[in-house]
C-alpha cells in the first residue's frame, strides 16, 4: 500500500516511460562487428539502463528496444498493452577483450533494482520485470553466479527476482528511443526518475566506466 500511494503520486508528477510519444519509425538492429560480442539485459524503463550500460567502458553501442516475449516486430504501443510478453530491454554490443560478459552481468544489476517483481520505481507491469538473457551456458552460470554472490553480500534488502532466461530475439524500438536520456535531461520523469539510477549506478561502477563519466 506505501508503494502504491508514493508512485501514483510520481506518475502525476513525472508522466514517465508509459506516457512516451507514439511513431513506428523504428531503428535499425546493427550486427556485431567483427570481435564484438552481444548482450542482452532488460530492468525497467530503457531510458536509463542504455544510458547506464553504455557508459562502461568496452561497451561499443547500446539498442533499446523489446524481448522476451511472443510478438513479432512490436511496437512501443504493443508492448505498452501487455500483451506481448515482452520486457523493455537493451542490447548490448561490446568488446570481450575490454570488459567481460561477467562485468557487464555485475553493472546489470547495479542499473536498477533487481528486487522489485514486475516494476520498476513508477513503472508498472510485466513490461518492465527485470530479466536477464544468456546466449550459453556459460553466460547462464555467471548470471546466477552474480545473482548468488549480490545475495549473499545482501546489498539489497531483499532478494532479486530477476529472470534469467534464454535468448530468442531482440527487435529494436522506435528511433525515438534510442539515446533518450541525453537528449531530454530537463523532462520531469528524466530528472526525478532516470537521473538518480544513473547517477547510482556511476557511484557502483565507478571503476568500469568510461573516462569521461569517472566524476
Amino acid at each position: 500500500m506505501k508503494r502504491t500511494i508514493l508512485y501514483v503520486a510520481c506518475f502525476i508528477l513525472f508522466a514517465g516511460c508509459v506516457n512516451a510519444q507514439s511513431g513506428n519509425d523504428f531503428a535499425a538492429l546493427p550486427k556485431p562487428k567483427p570481435g564484438e560480442e552481444v548482450a542482452t539485459f532488460g530492468g525497467g524503463c530503457f531510458w536509463s539502463m542504455s544510458e547506464a550500460m553504455s557508459e562502461l567502458k568496452g561497451v561499443n553501442k547500446v539498442i533499446s528496444g523489446y524481448s522476451g516475449g511472443t510478438t513479432k516486430n512490436p511496437s512501443y504501443e504493443d508492448v505498452s498493452s501487455k500483451t506481448t510478453g515482452h520486457a523493455e530491454s537493451v542490447q548490448v554490443y561490446y568488446d570481450p577483450k575490454v570488459i567481460s560478459f561477467a562485468t557487464l552481468a555485475n553493472a546489470f544489476f547495479f542499473a536498477h533494482n533487481p528486487t522489485e517483481l514486475n516494476y520498476q520505481g513508477p513503472d508498472e507491469g510485466t513490461e518492465y520485470r527485470s530479466i536477464a538473457f544468456y546466449r550459453t551456458p556459460e553466460e547462464k552460470a555467471v548470471l546466477l553466479d552474480v545473482i548468488k554472490k549480490i545475495n549473499s553480500e545482501k546489498h539489497y534488502p531483499a532478494a532479486i527476482v530477476t529472470q534469467v532466461v534464454p535468448f530468442k530475439a531482440f527487435y529494436a524500438a522506435e528511433k525515438y528511443h534510442q539515446g533518450y536520456y541525453r537528449l531530454h535531461l530537463d523532462e520531469p520523469y528524466i530528472a526525478g526518475v532516470s537521473t538518480p539510477k544513473v547517477m547510482k549506478f556511476r557511484k557502483a561502477e565507478k571503476a568500469e566506466l568510461k573516462p569521461e563519466f569517472q566524476r
